[in-house]
């Protein structure tokens, strides 16, 4: 897999963690550096090291159903994908907790679930997985903290919309597996 398309999955992850931290942002009074790299860090650190958890997991069965892997890949993806479009039209904030160690922890598991389902589909397409969770990681990283900004100073606005691209993102790129893999093998 190349890394544009390493990348474009790591910006489609990253905007459920996106959408967590516009909301985590809402609480905010006035930008805090500390608080926004906090909630980046959290969410980074999830998103980079669940899609490792998948990939090991799915490793130790992925030559046994390598046939139908870009199946496999095609029907996470879609699923994950289609979970955050419909979450999207979902107009409240439930990460509105505090930003304690235990709160961020909690949302960093929570936002990034689908990031091991992921590392699962990334061990039947034996993607390297060490530089896409990096990849991943940095890239949520990134973006949690511009989504803590953007809750800081115009609010849920683009909660929705953020939701809705990932979705998009990931759905393309399962769509895009399953063609590689099937028309043009």
């Amino acid at each position: 897999m190349e890394l544009l398309s390493i990348f474009a999955i790591a910006v489609g992850l990253a905007m459920d963690a996106f959408a967590a931290a516009i909301c985590k942002g809402l609480q905010l009074r006035e930008p805090e550096f500390s608080k926004t790299f906090s909630v980046g860090l959290c969410f980074g650190l999830f998103q980079g090291l669940m899609p490792v958890f998948g990939y090991l997991l799915a490793s130790a069965f992925a030559e046994d159903i390598r046939a139908i892997d870009h199946w496999v890949a095609f029907f996470l993806l879609g699923i994950i994908g289609a979970h955050m479009i419909r979450e999207s039209f979902d107009k409240t904030c439930d990460f509105t907790t505090g930003f304690d160690i235990k709160s961020l922890l909690l949302i960093g598991l929570a936002t990034s679930i689908d990031a091991m389902a992921i590392g699962i589909s990334f061990a039947f397409l034996k993607v390297n997985i060490v530089s896409s969770s990096i990849i991943i990681g940095l890239t949520t990283f990134v973006i949690a903290m511009i989504g803590m900004s953007i809750g800081n100073i115009f609010g849920i606005k683009y909660k929705s919309a953020a939701e809705r691209v990932g979705g998009l993102i990931l759905i393309a790129m399962g769509i895009k597996i399953l063609l590689e893999h099937t028309l043009f093998a």
